[in-house]
């Protein structure tokens, strides 16, 4: 089976494994023998030789040295792989060895040749001597990070070298030298130090390291170093540096790489936490204690309550001593830790944890306290002792065990969830008392162990014991029953209150005016409280339900639940008994059924006291719950006690649980949802009331009056009462609106709550560059206040009046730090925006700030493209100002950057001319003529006194100076002294004037000579002389280029700046940014006080990096991805060329060149890179922020770009500021990818994994863990071969190229490698792939982001901002768990459906998100980028759930644990992080099915259960709103349409139409169009629309808004919303039924290829094309037989919004289909779709290659669906008879009579009809080959029956063609139903043999509907216009941005044809 990771040929012999060897590929290649030598890598090794992969690596990196010591090397491996597998029984050995075989003989003679020694032995010795001298003792006395990787690898190197060279010594039976041996001791010993680490290097020679000189790290290691008192085993090997986690390690038996992996998580968290405490730290390291608490807190919060609620003590006990206190708490953390760090698939089972955790903490104070066993009179030792491996060989895998076989039992999710227990279940066992049954050590035999019956082997003994009772524990406290009765339950007081309300408007109506006042009536007031009755049953209703669903979990439920849901039914039932009865005595003249009650109880007189009693006592619980309602504090102390009579209170309202406690919020927040709810609930009910159920009240009273008696069909009930038919089908429609319109109503309301609470939270103050520019001054102080930290002295304003006036001073000109800091800042962020492309090189120029902070300039020095063209203006200004001086200082100063661009001018000027002129005479010179401005200057009468006319010559000459200055030549030297002299001549001569001069030395008249000339002879030439002026300029400081830069461009720039940046997305991202920094965020900490964090990326099989092969390959239309991306993104494409310097041709040539375009591809793609690149801006972003707060103020105005620049030079090594830095960010900054299957991509060499390796060595501390699969042989005699598992985690081996011996070889190592119990994938795959990796993580926050996902350096920097949330109580009463952020779709450009799909997206996760955490406080976790509290979710079940198929949404189920488990989800507006989405009409609708089914499987899910019981009545509103509401709300809709199509079907065709049409009020019915009204709203997207317009609104302008609106509906956005709605509709409406939920993998390419018309059929046929071909049956019979009496006016108006959904349904997928009318593509899908549909199916045909396949797949869910399933499917069906029933008695012939017999005989004729097919089909099998010609007048004879019928039909009783359109109306969808049923029943079919004709008859039907789609398209596509306007209608977003589909199609299809032609 070909693997999923690419596509390689499968090994001999392969296993039943999803994973094919990955070593076939390499191996037959290298069998050929046409790799390259060094192609032989040494990572292609197969797992169970997985020891020799070293030994080739050193083999590899010598080979250029010493090609015969690199033949040794791979000589012995060989040798060792057959000593570790001498059969060969591995996979892939026998082709890996002989390959190697091959290899040695090929490299034996030439590398003899080559032999320096004599003998192997003494060439061995010699470079092992040599190696050692040269990288050893040559790097002895590293300080540096890159130091210390490389004598890692040396050591490493030089052991593996000792071991080649003993063994070739044993062979050459030589005495190994003294020396050598001595040299090799001391390898030896550091080789068990120098190992590779992760972050921290623990072992002794790294304590000088930058990152190991922090004080809060010291103290950390100090305190965990501190073993005294521990008692240590006997035989315990003692190493140097022991600590507790070794202590605990000997002790529990964990395994070594997870003590390291947990060690340095348990410093790194304590010294984080340890610096917050103390910010500013002793010199003497010691621990905080309070920074103990506060992780200990933490830590166990979920322990100590999970002991306080099994009444257990908890095992935490504290020593009296207090020193050793700190010890002991530590000692608890610690092995917390490890537990955690090794638990694997046990992580997602919490209470589980707790449990291992009590007893092993309790074996821990029992060993430390000196406990002696009862048993043996010894020390108390752990139950699970301490061997190696041996807590994950007897603790996690036999739980694991158990997981994994009812995994199994799950079959991938197909069998229901009632038979197997998930991870809930099996977590929730520890919820009760019970569980300590399992004992400790666990009992083998415990129930939690015992599986079903009938998985148990049978016993061998052949007695026939009765077999045991089954002691499966089953499903515990909840079990998900496929029902849609689920939503009623977990919802029921929303929906008795909907119902409630419903029967009293309609009692209200119905009496009386129809005033809601006539409820003070007393007869209308008495019986508007028979709703109370109703209740009653209702509440009957929801305790039987509860019952019934919760039947099979009865098992495992505790007496006091049981008896719970036994009382609740008798408690109802009681009162539905009650009730009735003491209301019926109310009456003295009782309505109908109180009167029946009255004449079984006795008719007395009437008491209405007692129903009123009946009444208070009924209701007492609802008021009591009101009043808590009203003081959460209250509930939440009540919900949260232990105490027994609180418990006994509570035990009647809900069940006690471990989870859903005190979820309340404080009484503010409660307020606010409140208001909002109530609000929209009077809203609707008004609605409904006046708009929908008043108006109807009438006609039904009137309908209910007439008698109908000519019915058009045969009537069952002619005597019916009421026309009880009509009401119901008039009535239906509008009840299901009236449940469905609260969506809309939610819809209005978020809108407008969404947009005030938008604009409240400052968005969209800053839209455009304009706004941009006018606030830009207060921007520098608006970066300080956010971004840098507070001084002590300052406070942050707080409160409404800081949320509505945030303003910010302009920043002065004298404070240099905070412009420094600003311009740090600033040009990190343009710098970043130049590296994406986004921006060229002059506008980067115009952009920056100055890097370096001229001291010598007072002046703030603003970005030049707010000063650009300021100077040439202000020039005119000067020339035409006449020497008027206060207007010219009026006009200049009116334009503030004015006038600020002339200051600096002026300044730099003064400073060059400064800096330049040397000479004596000559400063004087410039000296005075300074000094007279400045005079001249201060008085005012610079104008008056000057000729400023002239200033223009001045200014010509000085841009010539500049641009000498810019080259800095040494020939330019003479013109720099002409242009000097010239200035001087301009100034003194024209500018100030003869008269002016005079006061002047007579240096300068001298030197310019009176009248201009000089004798050549005067040598008093000014500035000539050689050291006059310092020219050309050396050193030319990166600071010198930088001034002269900027003021080159002050004075050349002369259009203005304006469209600077001219890049979308540039702009997009500066003004967000910018607006952000005015948004309320905390203040930001310093780097070493912020909170720590990490970023956790799960990676399957998706694109890393696109290889060239993929960028160049075309698809059918001949564009290759990289010519799409050159058109839609023009011109960060030419932005690009100008990067990296060369043209299209050359980039081709260069390998350098090719790697850069592959980046700048996959940075436009979803791939992997982009990902990685952008999460590691926060490193870059930490490495600044540190800078800015560590540097001093030299450093600081000398910049962090020095620091970069000379980090080389800095020899200070790790002392130096850009190692603390980088140290810094290291101890608060992880990012780990989880790519699964990274280990065996880089054994089977693929691509990926190199790619993978590349990103590793880019960014050296990004970390890969992955699962890897390795071959061992089992410890046992029989040395069988068995996959072991393990959770790795590798970084970069990073080597100075200078020292390694070849530079080119990027390789990883291995940190820490942590033996799973079994295979780590057991339920869903995403969430299964985080948790593996989780334990690599670090830190205080877990950032979880998807693989199509970005970040970017300007957001980047907000992040220690953004995790102070973290200590911030939101809404008053618990800390945030979850924070959640902003995302950017960056994917809308692509094409229309991506621009409406990402429009979609973004008022989700934004307008929608907003209002979901403030104020409706209902916020889950949707997906990705929302920043997790770690220590709370690590303790609670990890950041998502993974039980298979239930959790297939597993993001949102991480929300719904927070939220139970008292957690809190915020919203944050002022970060966003960037996201892909899908962009094509087939990858939405995946996307959307997969989110559909998600919620139908939540719909099921015990969380919702929980969620809808445990929250208030209104939070409970805004849950299901928000969650499955949606989902059931478009479901409704859509059922809206069937039920008022089906309703009129039934009045149309039985008469009663024609019959009542008389009534007018039937014919104009309002409230029936305001509820189709209603339905069309949902239906074209209204939902969507309105929160997207607030939003955009909000952000870019009502404007933008208004025609971005305008524009999608000329774009078809209604279309695409109409289908998507039935995508909704179909999968979870398909999984509440039958199940079949499945992640389906979405492509994240990009779209512009073409899908077959046989792949959109297969992917709609069920969801789409079936139903709008119902629904346009339904649409058809309505308007053939509701003509003759009816306006067609009346029925356009009525059905025009279901025939646009019919349209939509059946033609949307081709419509959005690019090139869907090109004839070309039509005929070759015809042909295609032909060969589909008569392909026939079997073992191994995929559906993708016949029908029969694909229709056998189609029915699968059917299979696993139990017998509710197949019933409600069958009930379903029996409305496709309907039509035949009606419509037979239309007919022509039948007018006449009404008989029941007319419907047998159309029944005779379908089976006559069928058997003949059923006889023709056998006669082919049977008489075709032998009796042809038979077989064939056969044929023709039943032809000439059917055509001489059809004649007699048309003759004798006068049959019409309308007859027979009507019997084919009638018939089909008879034979369609009993196809639906015959599937249902599939096994009973097969069983009579029917199923062969069921499949002809099911092809028949599929190639009707296939005709009936193909003909309209194939017709369009006859005229080539369609497909024009089609491709503009598609691609339009992208045409604005270059991208012209048209064109690149035919001219690149030209090009392809003439060089054919060539």
């Amino acid at each position: 089976m070909s693997s999923r990771g690419g596509g390689m040929a499968s090994g001999s012999g392969s296993e039943p494994q999803q994973q094919q060897p990955p070593q076939r590929r390499l191996t037959r290649t290298q069998t050929v023998g046409n790799l390259g030598e060094t192609a032989f890598d040494s990572e292609i090794v197969p797992s169970s030789l997985v020891e020799i992969a070293p030994i080739l690596r050193v083999a590899n990196e010598v080979e250029k040295p010493n090609p015969r010591v690199a033949y040794l090397c791979r000589f012995y491996a060989f040798e060792k792989a057959h000593r570790l597998d001498p059969t060969s029984s591995g996979r892939g050995v026998r082709q890996f060895k002989t390959a190697l075989l091959q290899r040695l003989e090929r490299e034996n003679d030439p590398t003899l040749m080559g032999r320096v020694k004599k003998s192997d032995a003494r060439e061995m010795q010699s470079f092992y001597q040599h190696y050692y001298k040269k990288y050893i003792q040559a790097l002895q006395n590293a300080t540096d990070k890159a130091d210390r990787a490389q004598l890692t690898k040396a050591y490493q190197t030089a052991n593996v070298l000792f071991e080649v060279l003993k063994a070739v010594n044993l062979t050459n039976s030589v005495e190994v030298d003294r020396e050598i041996l001595e040299t090799h001791d001391k390898v030896a010993e550091k080789t068990e130090i120098y190992v590779p680490y992760n972050i921290l290097p623990l072992d002794p020679d790294s304590a000088n390291q930058a990152i190991m000189r922090y004080p809060e790290i010291q103290a950390a290691v100090f305190a965990l170093r501190n073993t005294r008192g521990l008692p240590w085993p006997k035989d315990y090997k003692k190493k140097k540096d022991e600590d507790i986690l070794d202590w605990l390690q000997a002790m529990f038996g964990f395994q070594k790489d997870n003590v390291a992996n947990q060690r340095e998580h348990l410093i790194l968290l304590l010294a984080n936490v340890h610096i917050r405490q103390f910010p500013k730290p002793d010199s003497q390291p010691k621990l905080d204690d309070r920074a103990l608490t506060e992780v200990m807190k933490k830590l166990f919060k979920n322990y100590k309550k999970w002991c306080k609620y099994l009444d257990r003590k908890s095992s935490l006990w504290l020593p009296t001593i207090q020193q050793e206190v700190q010890q002991r708490k530590l000692l608890y953390m610690g092995l917390y830790l490890l537990i955690w760090g090794e638990a694997a698939n046990l992580r997602f089972m919490p209470e589980c944890l707790c449990y291992i955790y009590h007893h092993m903490a309790f074996e821990l104070y029992g060993m430390l306290a000196g406990n002696v066993s009862l048993m043996t009179g010894e020390n108390v030792k752990p139950a699970y002792g301490g061997e190696e491996e041996a807590f994950l060989r007897k603790v996690v895998t036999p739980i694991y065990e158990v997981i994994a076989k009812e995994a199994e039992r799950s079959k991938k999710g197909r069998s229901k969830h009632s038979q197997w227990r998930n991870y809930d279940d099996l977590n929730e066992y520890f919820w009760s008392v019970d569980c300590f049954r399992l004992g400790w050590p666990m009992r083998a035999d415990a129930d939690f162990f015992c599986l079903r019956s009938e998985q148990r082997p049978i016993e061998k003994s052949g007695e026939n014991k009765p077999a045991s009772k089954d002691r499966w524990v089953g499903k515990v406290n909840s079990v998900e029953i496929r029902s849609f009765w689920h939503i009623f339950r977990s919802f029921d007081r929303m929906w008795i209150f909907f119902i409630l309300s419903l029967q009293a408007m309609i009692i209200i109506a119905w009496n009386g005016s129809g005033d809601p006042s006539a409820i003070f009536n007393p007869d209308v007031f008495k019986k508007v409280l028979s709703i109370f009755i109703t209740a009653s049953i209702l509440k009957l209703g929801t305790a039987v339900l509860d019952v019934i669903l919760s039947w099979k979990a009865r098992r495992s439920m505790s007496l006091h639940v049981m008896l719970r849901y036994i009382l609740k039914v008798v408690a109802a039932a009681a009162w539905v008994i009650v009730l009735p009865v003491t209301y019926a005595y109310t009456w003295e003249n009782p309505p109908g059924f109180a009167r029946e009650i009255k004449s079984w109880f006795g008719n007395d007189s009437k008491s209405p006291t007692l129903f009123i009693l009946a009444l208070v006592i009924y209701l007492s619980p609802n008021m009591l719950a009101g009043i808590l309602f009203l003081f959460p504090f209250i509930r939440r102390l009540l919900e949260g006690s232990n105490y027994r009579i609180v418990m006994l209170i509570m035990w009647w309202s809900q069940p006690r649980l471990y989870v859903g406690r005190a979820m309340h919020e404080s009484a503010f927040s409660l307020f606010k949802y409140t208001m909002f709810w109530v609000l929209l609930i009077i809203t609707k009910l008004a609605f409904s009331y006046y708009i929908e159920i008043k108006p109807l009240v009438g006609p039904t009273k009137d309908v209910m009056r007439i008698r109908v008696t000519n019915y058009q069909w045969h009537e069952f009930f002619p005597r019916a009462r009421n026309n009880i038919g009509v009401v119901i089908a008039l009535w239906s429609p509008i009840i299901l609106v009236y449940f469905m319109d609260t969506q809309i109503w939610y819809a209005i309301f978020s809108t407008m709550f969404g947009g005030v609470y938008g604009a409240f939270r400052r968005l969209g103050e800053i839209r455009t560059l304009g706004m941009l520019r006018s606030r830009f001054e207060s921007l520098p102080d608006a970066f300080n206040a956010c971004l840098i930290p507070l001084d002590k002295d300052e406070h942050k304003k707080k409160g409404l009046k800081a949320t509505l006036f945030r303003r910010f001073k302009k920043i002065e000109s004298n404070r240099g730090k905070e412009a420094a800091r600003f311009a740090q800042l600033w040009n990190e962020i343009i710098t970043s925006f130049r590296e994406e492309d986004l921006i060229n090189n002059r506008e980067m120029d115009l952009l920056l700030v100055p890097y370096w902070a001229d001291r010598s300039l007072a002046i703030i020095q603003w970005p030049p493209f707010l000063l650009a063209s300021k100077i040439p203006i202000a020039l005119d200004m000067a020339k035409d100002s006449n020497g008027k001086d206060q207007e010219l200082k009026k006009r200049i100063e009116a334009d503030y950057y004015m006038s600020c661009a002339v200051s600096e001018c002026y300044s730099s000027f003064k400073s060059i001319i400064n800096f330049m002129v040397e000479g004596k005479r000559e400063k004087e010179v410039v000296d005075d003529i300074f000094s007279e401005v400045e005079k001249h200057k201060e008085t005012g009468k610079l104008v008056t006194e000057y000729k400023i006319s002239c200033l223009p010559s001045l200014y010509d000459h000085f841009v010539k100076l500049m641009k000498c200055l810019l080259e800095n030549k040494q020939e330019d030297r003479d013109q720099v002294v002409i242009l000097f002299q010239d200035m001087l001549e301009v100034v003194t001569r024209d500018i100030m004037m003869e008269d002016h001069i005079q006061s002047f030395p007579d240096s300068i008249n001298g030197g310019l000579g009176h009248e201009g000339m000089t004798s050549l002879d005067n040598k008093v030439q000014l500035f000539a002389a050689s050291g006059a002026i310092r020219f050309p300029i050396e050193p030319m400081t990166e600071a010198w280029k930088e001034k002269i830069n900027r003021l080159y461009l002050l004075l050349t720039v002369k259009e203005s700046a304006m469209d600077v940046p001219s890049n979308l997305e540039a702009r997009r991202r500066m003004s967000y940014f910018s607006n952000s920094l005015f948004m309320d965020m905390p203040p930001s900490p310093k780097v070493r006080n912020m909170l720590s964090f990490s970023v956790l990326t799960p990676y399957y099989t998706e694109e890393v990096l696109f290889s060239l092969r993929d960028l160049e390959e075309e698809n059918e239309d001949g564009v290759s991805i990289l010519f799409y991306l050159q058109k839609i993104f023009p011109d960060e494409w030419s932005n690009f060329l100008e990067r990296v310097g060369s043209n299209i041709e050359d980039l081709k040539g260069s390998e350098e060149l090719q790697e850069e375009l592959r980046l700048w591809a996959s940075y436009r793609g979803q791939t992997l890179t982009r990902t990685v690149r952008g999460m590691m801006y926060y490193r870059k972003a930490l490495e600044l922020q540190a800078f800015l707060d560590m540097a001093g103020d030299d450093d600081l105005m000398q910049g962090y770009k020095a620091i970069e620049l000379n980090a080389e030079d800095q020899k200070k090594g790790e002392r130096s500021l850009s190692a603390q830095c980088q140290a810094v960010a290291d101890m608060k900054f992880t990012y780990v990818v989880s790519c699964q299957q990274y280990g065996i991509e880089k054994r089977s060499a693929h691509q990926r994994a190199q790619d993978i390796l590349r990103l590793m060595t880019v960014y050296p501390s990004l970390r890969v863990a992955y699962i890897d699969e390795v071959e061992e042989a089992s410890k046992d005699r029989t040395k069988k071969i068995q996959k072991v598992y393990y959770s790795a985690l590798v970084k970069a081996a990073l080597l100075k190229s200078s020292g390694s011996l070849e530079p080119g070889q990027n390789l990883d190592q291995v940190i820490y490698k942590i033996k799973l119990p079994g295979p780590a994938i057991l339920g869903e795959g995403k969430p299964e792939n985080q948790n593996h990796a989780v334990i690599f993580t670090r830190g205080e926050g877990l950032q979880t982001i998807d693989m199509n996902q970005d970040n970017y350096m300007e957001e980047a920097l907000k992040m220690r901002n953004l995790l102070q949330e973290f200590l911030k109580k939101h809404g008053g009463v618990r800390y945030p768990t979850i924070l959640g952020l902003r995302e950017h779709i960056f994917t809308g450009s692509v094409s229309s459906l991506a621009w409406f799909m990402s429009n979609q997206e973004t008022s989700f996760v934004t307008i929608g998100q907003r209002l979901l955490a403030n104020p409706l406080k209902v916020r889950f976790h949707y997906g990705h980028p929302d920043v997790f509290d770690r220590l709370f979710h690590l303790s609670r079940g990890g950041v998502s759930k993974a039980s298979k198929v239930i959790n297939l949404s597993e993001d949102i189920f991480a929300g719904f644990n927070s939220t139970l488990r008292e957690g809190n989800v915020t919203h944050h507006e002022y970060i966003q992080v960037g996201k892909g989405r899908d962009v094509g009409l087939n990858h939405i609708s995946m996307f959307e099915a997969k989110i559909a089914n998600g919620n139908g499987e939540q719909t099921l899910s015990r969380d919702i259960y929980r969620l809808g019981h445990r929250f208030d009545f209104f939070r409970m509103l805004s849950c299901y709103f928000t969650t499955v509401g949606f989902y059931f709300s478009t479901l409704v809709t859509v059922l809206t349409v069937y039920v008022f199509l089906y309703g009129r079907l039934y009045l149309v065709l039985s008469g009663l139409e024609e019959g009542l049409i008389s009534q007018r009020a039937f014919r104009n019915n309002k409230p029936l169009q305001v509820a189709l009204a209603s339905q069309s709203f949902v239906q074209i997207g209204f939902l969507m629309a309105l929160p997207m317009l607030m939003e955009i609104g909000l952000e870019r302008g009502f404007r933008t808004a208004l025609s971005e609106f305008v524009l999608m509906q000329l774009q078809l956005a209604p279309v695409f919303f109409t289908f998507s709605l039935g995508t909704k509709t179909h999968y979870y409406g398909r999984t509440l039924l039958h199940g079949g939920a499945k992640y389906r993998a979405t492509g994240r390419g990009f779209v512009v290829f073409h899908a077959k018309f046989a792949e959109n059929y297969r992917l709609y046929s069920r969801s789409h094309f079936v139903k709008g071909i119902e629904l346009l049956i339904l649409l058809i019979v309505y308007e053939i037989f509701g003509q003759p009496y009816r306006s067609a006016l009346a029925y356009v108006l009525i059905t025009v919004s279901m025939w646009f959904m019919v349209g939509t349904w059946l033609f949307a997928p081709f419509l959005f289909n690019p090139s869907g009318f090109e004839w070309q593509k039509i005929v070759d899908d015809w042909t295609d779709w032909n060969k589909w549909i008569s392909n026939r199916g079997g073992i191994g045909v995929t559906p993708e290659k016949s029908w029969e396949s694909w229709w056998e797949e189609e029915q699968e869910h059917l299979r696993h669906s139990g017998v509710r399933g197949i019933i409600a499917e069958i009930l379903l069906s029996l409305r496709f008879f309907i039509y035949q029933y009606g419509l037979v008695y239309h007919l022509s012939i039948t007018k006449h009579t009404k008989s029941f017999l007319v419907y047998g005989v159309s029944w005779l004729v379908i089976f006559f009809m069928l058997s003949v097919m059923k006889t023709i089909s056998v006669g082919r099998r049977r008489f075709s080959a032998n009796f042809q010609l038979v077989f064939r007048l056969f044929k023709g004879m039943i032809f000439m029956t059917f055509v001489s019928v059809l004649v007699i039909l048309i003759a004798l009783p006068h049959m019409t063609v309308q007859d027979i359109i009507v019997c084919i109306l009638a018939f089909m969808p008879t034979g369609w139903g009993l196809l639906l049923i015959a599937q249902a029943l599939k096994p009973i079919v097969h069983r009579t043999g029917f199923w062969g004709s069921i499949k002809t008859l099911a092809r028949g039907y599929e190639i009707v509907m296939g005709l009936l789609l193909f003909t309209p398209v194939a017709f369009l596509a006859w005229f080539p216009f369609v497909s024009e306007f089609q491709t503009r209608m598609l691609f339009n977003q992208a045409f604005s941005r270059g991208l012209q589909i048209s064109r690149i199609l035919g001219g690149h299809r030209k090009d392809r044809s003439s060089r054919h032609k060539d």
